[in-house]
């Protein structure tokens, strides 16, 4: 009886979380090692994440040849094995050493003239590269407010007590959290949102993304607007071989907060492309960004 209980879904938590917390301590030359033969694993067996990035560099990177593209696949595949291995090391490694990861920023000038605007700044943090190190270096630099939403599981708690280790705050993605941000950016101070994602239906405007109608989130251009606030991309460079990160901040077009959504959108997603462009291999490209498309255009996913 002893032994048919350990083997239940409890044990398997208890197992998942003496991996998570071991994993935790590794060194990130391992945990990237272990991640990039995650990434060789899943370009090797068929799966639709895989099928998905092709699908996306083909559409959005046509000029690279045939090899070129399927070489991004691996390297893509490679760096995303490594961001969901990474995580445990970020969420709940020893602080200082986490605090010693990033080894250099750049773009702080911009950041600083932006906040001594004194309008609030509207951190918009796509999924490229090292994104949860992104927000975990920012908060620890200055105080930024975030929504995020519930997964309904048992590593919602992980995720909150990791995002929020350095002082960051989340809000929940709802109006509130949204009139929590707009007061953020009264105050001066800044909100983190996601520039990439497909937002719910009547959150978002279609505007090119690598040349292709994406439903594109509005709530920063239009906060932007609101508000004055200053837009800056703010992502995490992985360096090779476990070397740690390096922080990038880069203004967002000036029209980002044009009085037209889809000119704003299309700004905010112009931007984005130059970052994506920087290091392509370090998107997040098995995201689903064009499952919604204008009235009447059919499925890219055939």
């Amino acid at each position: 009886m002893i032994a048919a209980r350990s083997t239940g879904p409890f044990a398997n938590r208890y197992v998942l979380q003496f991996l998570y917390r071991s994993a935790a301590l590794l060194p990130l030359p391992v945990v990237h090692a272990i991640g990039a033969a995650v990434g060789v694993l899943a370009w090797l067996v068929p799966n639709k994440f895989t099928r998905r990035t092709r699908v996306h560099i083909a559409l959005c990177l046509p000029e690279l040849g045939r090899g070129a593209r399927e070489w991004l696949v691996v390297r893509t595949l490679v760096e995303s094995g490594k961001a969901f291995v990474e995580l445990p090391v970020l969420w709940s490694g020893p602080v200082a050493r986490v605090e010693r990861l990033v080894r250099e920023v750049r773009g702080m000038d911009d950041l600083d003239r932006a906040l001594a605007a004194g309008k609030g700044v509207v951190a918009a943090s796509p999924h490229l590269g090292a994104w949860e190190m992104a927000g975990l270096e920012y908060s620890r630099r200055h105080p930024i407010v975030s929504m995020y939403r519930l997964q309904g599981n048992a590593w919602d708690d992980v995720m909150k007590r990791g995002r929020e280790r350095f002082g960051a705050r989340l809000v929940s993605s709802d109006r509130s959290g949204v009139r929590e941000q707009l007061e953020t950016l009264r105050r001066g101070d800044t909100i983190g949102v996601l520039p990439d994602q497909d937002p719910p239906e009547g959150s978002g405007a279609f505007a090119p993304f690598f040349g292709i109608a994406a439903h594109t989130p509005v709530l920063a251009t239009r906060l932007a607007r609101r508000t004055g606030a200053a837009v800056l991309y703010v992502f995490a460079e992985r360096l090779g071989w476990g070397r740690g990160f390096v922080l990038h901040i880069v203004p967002a077009p000036a029209d980002v907060a044009d009085p037209d959504d889809a000119r704003a959108c299309a700004a905010l997603n112009r931007g984005l492309e130059e970052c994506i462009r920087r290091f392509p291999a370090q998107y997040w490209w098995s995201y689903a960004r064009f499952r919604r498309r204008p009235p009447g255009e059919p499925s890219v996913y055939g």
